[in-house]
């Protein structure tokens, strides 16, 4: 069921008004990983929950309680749950978002100023595509039906958090104990979830996304003397050669068992992949150099999907500021992750990395100490892409594109999406507004003007398929 055209014609005549909101948004420095701005990731949730209330939108600011970082004991940023409607004859739709942001560094511009550049059309700022823009966009579609006076064409809930860059730290807890609640909390009768945080496969097709990558994240720390030592006068290190151990130049996996726990492709699967519009050009112009590992199309989309990986993050406690010092440390860390698919899980994971690790270590015979520390993690996620959710997202699409999407599986990992899909026991689904160069995380991120519109209509659409879908 296409939407009405007084909703496009709505979006299209206030697009200068949202793009307003979406700069009042960006220009709250709401960076979780950061101690020092933590009162401002705060702000951002009471902004934001002011603004689903001048909607109409029923919230409440759920209190996540407290945490240790950087030292400090921090107030963590509330979570937004709220519902607009409970027709008892429409479905419920739960849509997620995040309102914190990444950390900023090196960029052309402001990055908490929005800028509009007409000549391209980009909205840059940090947050425009992840995830204040989304976001945004779900609030631009309740403000069009509340303005021309048209009913929601099915009942909406809301989750939005403001520690997804850096955790989601108390978010599962908080959306499992409503959940026990039954009819009494605030997701009774959900009947699927939707997501807009992610991307594209390239700048050219609208996807769909049915699968995540987890992760698992691991510091490998080496101790020895109790100082820092003259390069001169001691010498040699063996760190650099135990992460040499980790991941071949290929990018093959070196410890043993990981990549031995993931099932073969079948057929069907093998051509979701063919049919993508994708070459390995689109990988490397979003990625800026020459970096695909293959030729072919289908190993490269395989290879970043549905396969694991494993990625060297940086060195911590060596030298790295301007001059040459020549000392060895006493203390290193060296920190890499692995991107996780299923059936694969941090606890499946963990046991085969630290064995691996030790026994490398023990054929060094070294007189210094190693620690393996796991950090943090998230297990993968994959949907069924015939269920009914999916099939109104791509009509969506169509209708508004005029094009039949991508179904992609995301290399990255958003660990809330498999806690709404077995707390809920419902269809989840990922439907992205930005496109693959947009820069997430990156520096000088930006939304295309086009996806921000366009994308709202598309959000808007399909709730009135979910509304339509048998």
């Amino acid at each position: 069921m296409p939407a009405p055209a007084s909703f496009s014609n709505y979006i299209d005549t206030h697009a200068e008004a949202f793009i307003k909101r979406l700069g009042d948004a960006v220009a709250i420095q709401s960076i979780s990983s950061d101690a020092r701005r933590r009162q401002d990731v705060i702000l951002m949730g009471n902004w934001l929950n002011g603004q689903l209330n001048q909607l109409g939108v029923e919230t409440k600011l759920m209190d996540l309680g407290t945490h240790e970082m950087q030292g400090q004991t921090l107030q963590l940023p509330p979570a937004i749950i709220g519902r607009l409607g409970s027709d008892p004859t429409k479905k419920t739709v739960l849509i997620y978002g995040h309102y914190d942001v990444q950390p900023t560094d090196g960029w052309r511009t402001d990055p908490f100023t929005l800028v509009v550049d007409e000549d391209s059309g980009r909205l840059i700022g940090r947050g425009s595509t992840d995830d204040k823009g989304p976001i945004m966009g779900w609030l631009n579609v309740i403000e069009a039906h509340k303005n021309l006076g048209i009913a929601m064409p099915v009942n909406l809930r809301v989750c939005f958090e403001g520690m997804e860059e850096n955790g989601s730290e108390g978010l599962d807890e908080c959306i499992q104990e409503e959940v026990k609640k039954g009819r009494d909390g605030w997701f009774d009768g959900v009947d699927c979830v939707c997501i807009s945080d992610n991307y594209w496969l390239n700048t050219r097709t609208p996807a769909l996304t049915y699968g995540l990558r987890g992760i698992a994240y691991f510091s490998i720390n080496i101790t020895g003397p109790g100082q820092d030592l003259h390069s001169g006068l001691f010498g040699r290190t063996i760190w650099i050669k135990l992460m040499s151990k980790l991941v071949d130049h290929n990018g093959s996996i070196l410890i043993p068992g990981i990549d031995d726990m993931v099932p073969p492709h079948d057929e069907e699967e093998l051509k979701l992949y063919q049919k993508m519009d994708y070459t390995t050009d689109d990988i490397e112009e979003a990625a800026g150099g020459k970096v695909a590992l293959s030729s072919d199309k289908t190993a490269v989309l395989m290879g970043r999907m549905r396969q694991p990986s494993l990625s060297l993050h940086g060195i911590q406690g060596a030298f790295s500021e301007v001059g040459a010092k020549t000392v060895i440390p006493a203390k290193i860390g060296g920190k890499f992750s692995i991107r996780l698919v299923p059936p694969q899980t941090p606890e499946k994971i963990i046991p085969l990395v630290n064995a691996y690790l030790e026994a490398e270590f023990a054929k060094f015979n070294s007189k210094n100490k190693m620690e393996v520390e796991y950090l943090h993690g998230g297990k993968p996620w994959v949907a069924d892409v015939r269920h009914w959710n999916f099939e109104a997202a791509k009509k969506a699409i169509e209708a508004v594109y005029k094009k039949t999407p991508d179904y992609t599986r995301e290399g990255g990992s958003i660990p809330v999406t498999l806690t709404f899909a077995e707390s809920l026991g419902v269809n989840v689904l990922l439907l992205p507004m930005g496109r693959a160069d947009d820069g997430a995380h990156s520096t000088n991120e930006k939304l295309d003007r086009s996806n921000f519109i366009e994308g709202t209509k598309v959000l808007g659409t399909y709730l009135y398929e979910v509304g339509a879908a048998a």
